[in-house]
């Protein structure tokens, strides 16, 4: 019982000490309540992202099964883009890129990201954008309309 007792306080300061690290403001219950079930905090809230970047990320986490009113998704994304914005960010390099930056800083899904770093993996470096394009499963008008973000080093 004693054990049970100490394992039950500890595991109510990890979850203290995750939620204090959500500044105060409408939309900290959400985010907490949507968020901790299936990533830490800290993890959830590090790619700062725009309020665009904050939806299509929601919209995600929906596709994945994530259960939310219409409503606590708007409030996550007005609280998300407020307290954790874009910051200015380097041009992605897509020869040394990983999944996860991919996909979060080009708004591609996982399947996309895979298709790029398997062709990279398998016939060297882009040179180009034209090169990049011709991914087979990829979304060339998506990467198109983020050539900006782009270099190929």
């Amino acid at each position: 019982m004693r054990v049970a007792g100490t394992v039950c306080i500890l595991l109510s300061a990890i979850a203290a000490t995750q939620a204090s690290t959500l500044p105060e403001g409408h939309g900290r219950l959400e985010t907490e309540k949507l968020c901790q079930g299936c990533h830490d905090i800290a993890q959830s809230v590090s790619l700062r992202q725009d309020r665009n970047g904050w939806a299509a990320t929601l919209t995600k986490m929906v596709g994945l099964g994530v259960k939310a009113t219409d409503a606590e998704l708007l409030t996550l994304v007005e609280y998300l883009a407020k307290h954790y914005p874009a910051e200015e960010l380097p041009p992605v390099d897509v020869n040394s890129a990983r999944a996860i930056e991919l996909e979060s800083r080009l708004s591609l899904r996982r399947s996309e990201a895979a298709a790029i770093l398997r062709y990279r993996k398998e016939h060297g470096a882009f040179r180009s954008l034209a090169e990049l394009l011709a991914v087979p499963g990829i979304d060339a008008a998506k990467i198109e309309a983020r050539r900006h973000r782009l270099v190929f080093r």
